[in-house]
Parts: structure tokens; C-alpha cells; sequence
């Protein structure tokens, strides 16, 4: 196993790698922006080094200085965690050809599946459904408006390169396809530097639900059954659950096995996630690959009894799966809420100082924490600050041991997403299990407008 690892990340990802890490002997870097030198895992790791400045692009994103301080301090691996450098291929590509391990997969497979153009073609090459749409990308609104009219309408107009619901419109007419086009293309380029544009027909009312693999560098590929992530707001994930409420028995091992056609077609290695759009008849349809730890990865290892971050780091060190997927059974059914520093009913970012924080206590509810109790919110990340998971032998126990956790949980100081948090975890909607990607519009919004 590696004997010294450097986390390029920060907040709770940081702190769940560590933790992993302190259980292995595995001896940790930590590496921090100037806002996060009082962060939590600055203090739990062996080792933390400053990166100066304070925007990512300053900080995290300093490819060199994140690699000078991983070679002086005589690291042997490097975790990615996510978001950050995380599905960035020529960092994984760096990383390589300095005699690192890159804990995640080759740059080859990140670089092919953060081109959603290209991942979709390589999807219905390996016979992974795909949704109805552009094979590549359209030059400009007009070559767009033209592929609509084969399409149909409603259209969701998505980046390339996007991810976190950046460049990604509904559009339902020619009018509305030309002006999304060009602010989207120009938002992607800012964003992700490539302004490329694609069109999907867009499924009405779909479930978001995703299936976790893991894949040693030996060709054997496991899938860990799936997650429910429909309660979203601006296209970003709030709630999830495993296993998803909706789905049918044959329906998991349809979408498990899809999943595994995915991962044969890319040569794929180390955990990964295919996400699907589900529509009501349990018809499912590739969306996109993440190559990394998912934020949500919590809610599959209270449901499997695996450590994700631990199946990572024996598959970069060369180990072989531990299991066969017939042995792989769900035991019980667990949720995660994130808990972010926003106004509750605009989802605007409130970052701020934290005067105080109480958190829920009792069997089978557990924390990934990103601040303490008195830490200063900044305005330079995301801003969630903590995820809640609780685990129960079944669906209803766990929204009920969620639901008094955040009766419990308390953030003062700053404005946060608690409110909207327990409105949707005790909603009849919610607690039906049939909660589709519109839930927060179509019933937590409208509600709260009354």
C-alpha cells in the first residue's frame, strides 16, 4: 500500500480521504488556500502546506505548485477528491510522468468523458442507451435550430464540457433555442474554456439516478446498485438515496449492467459513476460519466459495507476486487442531505462567519464535515459546508432518523439550506418515493411562494 498520499482538494472530501488514510497507515498532505488555513483537515493531516491566494484559480487549480509540493514532500500518490482538478486529464497526465499515482483512472478515459460529445458517441457504440440528440457538437444557433427541427422540442441545450448545470438551458421553440445558444456557449467558455454546444431531447419529468462502479486494473468491474439524486436545485444535487424508492428489481440489474458495458467499452479503472435519466416507464438513458469519488458516495457504502475511498486505493496500488458481484447484496436503505450556506428559498450563495453549530446525535447518523463551529464561510467555494447521512433497515426509518436529525441540526450565523431540508424530507411527495428532477420546482418552491 502507498505510504504517503497528497489530497489535492480541501473542505469535507479532504477530511473523508484522511480519515481512510489515518486507518491504512497511510500518511497524509494537505494542501490550503489562504481562507482555508483554519479548516478542519488542514489540522487532521501529517502534513499541510500552504498554496497562497484565495480564488481556486489562484490556489487549487496551480497545477505546478500542487505538484512541486507533492514531489518535496516525497509523496508516492496523489487523490484527486472531487470537483477542483479532480476530472482535469492533463493533471492525471502530470501526475503520471512525475512517477506519482494518480488515484483515479488514466487521463485518456477523464479526457474522453469530459467531452460529453464524445462520451455519448462512445456510449451507443458499447450499447449503452442514449438519449435523442446531436452525435456532435453544432457549430453555431443556427446549424442548433436546424438539428432541433429533427429533434423536437422540448430541447435541453447543454456544454460539452459543463457539469454543475453551467451552460445547460431548457428550450421549447426556435426563438428560445437562439437566445440560450449564444450567452450558454459564452458562459461555457468562461467556465470550462470550451464554448462547444449539444443538444438532447429533453425526457419530461425524469428520475436522476446513477449507478457506482469500481474497476482494478486487472479487467474486473463490480457495479455497487445505485442512488436516487432527483431533489435538485439549478440542476445540483441536494438529496440522495440509495437504493432509489422508484426503480424495479429488473430495472437495477438493467441499469447495473449498462453500467458494466460502460466500463469494458473505456477499459475503464478505479470508482466511477454512470448517471441516467430515467423517465416513468423505468426506460433509462445515459447522461454522463463521472471519473472521480462522487459527493454522494456516503449513501452506497451505509447500503454496502464497502469504504470507496479504501476500494480507490487498492485498485491505484494494483490490487485485484476483493469481491464478485454475486456476493454484493443492499442492506437497508440510507439518505444524504446537503447542508449548504445559502438563503433557503432564492439558493443564493450566503457565505459569512458561523457563530455556532450543534449537530445531531444518535445511531446511524453520521457527518462529512468541511467547517467547525466557528469557521468563516468563504465566498470563493461552493458553498456547502457539511453532508448528513442516516442509515435505516428501511426507507421510511431513514427519513425518519433524517428528519429528527435536522430537527436537531442548528448553523447560526449564516443563512442556511436547513429549512428547505426538513420541508422536503417530511413532504408526502417525498416520502412516497416518487420525487422526479422537477420535485423542487413543482412542489417545494411553489409551496413556499403561497
Amino acid at each position: 500500500m502507498f505510504s504517503k498520499l497528497l489530497i489535492a482538494n480541501r473542505g469535507e472530501i479532504a477530511s473523508r480521504i484522511i480519515r481512510t488514510c489515518k486507518r491504512l497507515n497511510i500518511q497524509t498532505v494537505a494542501i490550503y488556500s489562504e481562507p482555508d488555513e483554519d479548516s478542519p483537515y488542514v489540522k487532521e493531516a501529517d502534513e499541510a502546506y500552504p498554496l497562497g491566494g484565495s480564488r481556486v484559480h489562484e490556489s487549487y487549480l496551480q497545477v505546478d505548485k500542487v505538484l512541486d509540493i507533492a514531489k518535496n514532500a516525497n509523496v508516492d500518490a496523489i487523490h484527486p477528491g472531487y470537483g477542483l482538478l479532480s476530472e482535469n486529464a492533463d493533471f492525471a497526465e502530470r501526475i503520471q510522468s512525475e512517477g506519482i499515482t494518480f488515484v483515479g483512472p488514466t487521463s485518456d478515459v477523464i479526457r474522453s468523458m469530459g467531452s460529453k460529445v464524445e462520451a455519448r458517441s462512445t456510449m451507443k457504440r458499447a450499447g449503452v442507451p442514449v438519449i435523442p440528440g446531436t452525435s456532435s457538437s453544432t457549430k453555431d444557433a443556427d446549424a442548433a435550430i436546424e438539428a432541433a427541427s429533427d429533434i423536437g422540442y422540448p430541447i435541453m441545450l447543454k456544454a460539452s464540457a459543463g457539469g454543475g448545470g453551467i451552460g445547460m438551458q431548457v428550450v421549447n421553440n426556435d426563438e428560445e433555442l437562439r437566445k440560450a445558444y449564444e450567452s450558454n456557449a459564452k458562459r461555457a467558455q468562461m467556465f470550462f474554456g470550451d464554448g462547444t454546444m449539444f443538444l438532447e431531447k429533453k425526457i419530461i419529468n425524469p428520475h436522476h439516478i446513477e449507478i457506482q462502479v469500481l474497476a482494478d486494473q486487472k479487467g474486473n468491474a463490480l457495479y455497487l446498485f445505485e442512488r436516487e439524486c432527483s431533489v435538485q436545485r439549478r440542476h445540483q444535487k441536494v438529496v440522495e438515496e440509495a437504493p432509489s424508492p422508484f426503480i424495479s428489481e429488473q430495472t437495477r440489474e438493467k441499469m447495473g449492467e449498462a453500467a458494466l458495458k460502460a466500463v469494458r467499452a473505456l477499459g475503464y479503472q478505479n470508482a466511477g459513476t454512470v448517471e441516467f435519466l430515467v423517465d416513468e416507464n423505468q426506460h433509462f438513458y445515459f447522461l454522463e460519466m463521472n471519473t472521480r469519488l462522487q459527493v454522494e458516495h456516503p449513501v452506497t457504502e451505509e447500503i454496502t459495507g464497502f469504504d470507496l475511498v479504501e476500494e480507490q486505493l487498492r485498485i491505484a496500488h494494483g490490487e485485484t476486487l476483493r469481491y464478485k458481484q454475486s456476493e454484493l447484496t443492499i442492506h437497508g436503505h440510507a439518505i444524504e442531505v446537503r447542508v449548504y450556506a445559502e438563503d433557503p428559498k432564492t439558493f443564493y450563495p450566503a457565505p459569512g462567519q458561523m457563530t455556532d453549530m450543534q449537530l445531531p446525535v444518535g445511531d446511524h447518523i453520521r457527518h462529512e464535515l468541511a467547517v467547525h463551529s466557528k469557521s468563516f464561510v468563504s465566498p470563493f467555494y461552493d458553498p456547502m459546508i457539511a453532508k448528513c447521512i442516516t442509515w435505516g433497515e428501511t426507507r421510511e426509518d431513514a427519513i425518519e432518523r433524517m428528519s429528527y436529525a435536522l430537527s436537531q441540526y442548528e448553523v447560526e450565523g449564516i443563512k442556511t439550506n436547513l429549512p428547505m431540508l426538513r420541508t422536503v424530507l417530511n413532504h408526502d411527495i417525498f416520502k412516497q418515493g416518487n420525487i422526479t428532477t422537477s420535485f423542487v420546482e413543482e412542489h417545494y418552491l411553489k409551496e413556499e411562494a403561497k
